[in-house]
């Protein structure tokens, strides 16, 4: 990902209740699409820490049905 263009997932279709994500300046940004002046920053490292464990199910017991 090298692009200032805010990317969000396949997985959200149309909807706009997703979190979206893009690389700028050497870094990583995330924020929610329905709340866009909120943004969290973080290094690319840990944006691919995060994603691991996130492949792994280790945030499962937080997601609601």
């Amino acid at each position: 990902m090298n692009s200032s263009e805010w990317q969000k997932s396949t997985f959200s279709e149309a909807a706009s209740n997703c979190v979206e994500v893009r690389a700028l300046e050497g870094a990583i940004e995330l924020r929610e699409s329905d709340e866009g002046d909120v943004i969290v920053h973080t290094t690319r490292l840990k944006f691919a820490d995060l994603l691991q464990a996130a492949k792994v199910g280790e945030f499962d017991h937080h997601a609601t049905t």
